[in-house]
């Protein structure tokens, strides 16, 4: 698994670096400057917590883990984007398979 971050001094820092190492994930980040690099996971977990985390209180860890699952789950199978011709990203994948599969 990769954590793309961007270049502050608390994810370029070697405890960091040593803590995703020790749990066997490789770091990515972006370029200097590059503020695009990040774009669409900034929009995610800003969604994330104006959209869903706020709306809810979450007391303990277990709370705040089913909440972002839960989210993950809403964004990826029912939430429809402009982008995808408003459809869910996974409805999307799937019919840009079957476009696909039919070209083959």
């Amino acid at each position: 698994m990769v954590v793309h971050t961007d270049r502050g001094s608390q994810y370029t820092g070697h405890r960091f670096q040593n803590l995703l190492t020790g749990y066997g994930l490789r770091s990515s980040m972006g370029g200097v400057g590059a503020c695009w690099d990040n774009a669409v996971m900034e929009h995610f977990w800003g969604s994330l917590k104006h959209e869903w985390l706020l709306l809810a209180p979450q007391p303990t860890r277990d709370d705040i883990r089913r909440d972002v699952a839960a989210y993950i789950r809403y964004d990826n199978l029912d939430r429809n984007y402009a982008a995808n011709g408003e459809l869910s990203p996974v409805r999307y994948e799937q019919m840009t398979e079957k476009k696909v599969s039919c070209l083959t």
